[in-house]
């Protein structure tokens, strides 16, 4: 390991005993809350640079998968244990955000990172448009138990079985989605080639990572969320901005920093499926499983049907990501425009 991972993975030990001392011998309060977002975003960038190591033996799309299964990790502990709690608006609004982050603010931020050091960068349209066509599909079917409440139909009375079986189909759907994203691209085996393999970890060690913090993100995001209710009416955040932004972002730091990392190493096609297989999941895996497990977890079952608002922020995004992505090239002024419109929609649900 170098001496700027060891770095990380000191800091970040660091702030998960400072929180745990904070959660066991004080009251829940702001600065734990807020010490606790930024654990949780350093645990997350540790899952990345970890899985970072395994890019060139897999290559994009593998990388891209894998990288967004773990990363997704300390969202979806954080989405349990405010289940447990009945935040239902907080667990709608991070699912949400997540897709709105990753899709505005992290590939407008790589985007814009890669324009104005490569002016314009290129990736492989043809898996970009897949990835983007899946995604558009998985975001309407989950929005399909939304809708049929809005307009009255017959399934509103039973959105809650509705919204399991779009939680089963979404689930079978991915699993149909792997052997695609997976698939090795020409630049991948380039990439392999040319990879330094001195700099790579011992792959036990990298497995032992990636064990460790799994535990430590399932411990800090209990506390985050014991920490979260007392704290939203302390700084007087409403629960909607608070799982739109603050959760999402935390939750998803690793495709935030990875992401544009790689679009600064001119890498824009392991970037781009880092950065969108991120939201897909969240649309496919995440979202369901909390539909199927809520009742286990919570005495306040979690579905599928979603504020007006949350929809169709979420339509909006999905839809200018596809005409951005669409050519196969990325600059700064697309990048500029994702995270102005991302800008827009938090600055939109701050009041609730």
């Amino acid at each position: 390991m170098s001496t700027n991972d060891l770095w990380l993975a000191g800091v970040t030990l660091v702030l998960c005993l400072v929180t745990g001392l904070m959660h066991g011998f004080t009251t829940a309060t702001a600065a734990t809350f807020l010490i606790g977002a930024v654990a949780l975003a350093a645990l997350a960038t540790v899952i990345g640079r970890t899985v970072d190591q395994l890019t060139d033996r897999l290559g994009a799309g593998a990388t891209g998968v894998l990288q967004s299964a773990l990363g997704n990790l300390p969202e979806l502990f954080v989405c349990i244990f405010a289940l447990r709690d009945g935040l239902i608006t907080v667990v709608q609004a991070a699912i949400v955000g997540s897709i709105l982050s990753n899709l505005l603010l992290v590939l407008g931020a790589a985007f814009l990172v890669g324009g104005l050091k490569f002016r314009t960068q290129r990736f492989d349209a043809s898996r970009a448009r897949g990835l983007i066509a899946l995604l558009m599909l998985a975001v309407a079917a989950l929005l399909v138990p939304s809708l049929a409440s809005y307009v009255g139909s017959a399934a509103a009375a039973h959105e809650r079985a509705l919204s399991e079986v779009t939680s089963v189909v979404l689930l079978v759907v991915f699993a149909f989605s792997i052997p695609a994203s997976v698939r090795r691209t020409q630049e991948d085996h380039e990439a392999a080639e040319a990879a330094d393999l001195t700099r790579q970890w011992p792959l036990p060690l990298a497995v032992g990572v990636l064990a460790a913090t799994a535990l430590l993100a399932a411990l800090v995001s209990e506390w985050f969320v014991d920490a979260l209710t007392p704290s939203l009416e302390a700084l007087h955040i409403s629960q909607a901005f608070a799982g739109l932004v603050i959760v999402a972002i935390a939750g998803n730091a690793v495709e935030h920093v990875v992401g544009i990392q790689l679009a600064a190493r001119n890498r824009a096609d392991a970037a781009v499926s880092v950065v969108v297989n991120s939201p897909l999941q969240i649309a496919l895996v995440l979202a369901p499983m909390l539909v199927l497990i809520s009742p286990i977890v919570s005495s306040h079952p979690f579905t599928l049907v979603f504020p007006a608002p949350f929809v169709t922020t979420v339509a909006a995004a999905v839809v200018a990501v596809a005409f951005v992505i669409v050519d196969g090239e990325s600059d700064a002024l697309e990048g500029a425009a994702l995270l102005g419109l991302y800008l827009v929609i938090a600055a939109s649900f701050w009041w609730g």
